[in-house]
């Protein structure tokens, strides 16, 4: 069965149903119109964590500060992967310094950290950078 998922717009936050056979078409939002499945990493932030945890499709996150030189060096790798894992994943990245609350709300204790959520709620973690095929074996353990 093709059961339409529930993938959150990364721009508006309005929830989509978008059938699983048309995620490689380039989905876009039915309010805001932009593109619900994008080839890169969306920002989050403490006033659109909750909307872009809701939905169907899993969420990586990578929480980053601008003074962290291997957040810096992981962040190519982190946009490689969002381009090859669209319309499996979507991929967002969190800035630990300008949203404190919501970083400490997640328990980071290290930068950089990964953290896979499926329907809202935590199922991995990984603290460090990883090389691209580590991080896409790492998500394939997963189930991405």
């Amino acid at each position: 069965m093709n059961q339409p998922l529930l993938i959150p717009c990364p721009a508006c936050n309005g929830l989509n149903r978008v059938p699983s056979q048309r995620l490689g078409d380039k989905p876009t939002c039915g309010r805001c119109k932009s593109a619900v499945l994008p080839a890169a990493p969306i920002e989050l932030n403490q006033a659109n964590f909750a909307s872009q945890l809701k939905g169907d499709m899993p969420l990586l996150v990578d929480v980053w500060a601008d003074w962290c030189g291997p957040c810096k060096a992981f962040a190519p790798t982190f946009a490689q992967a969002a381009s090859q894992l669209q319309g499996k994943a979507r991929l967002g990245k969190l800035d630990s310094e300008a949203n404190r609350q919501l970083a400490g709300q997640l328990g980071i204790r290290s930068i950089p950290s990964l953290i896979l959520f499926k329907h809202g709620q935590e199922v991995a973690r990984q603290s460090g950078a990883l090389p691209l095929p580590q991080l896409l074996a790492w998500l394939s353990g997963q189930g991405i």
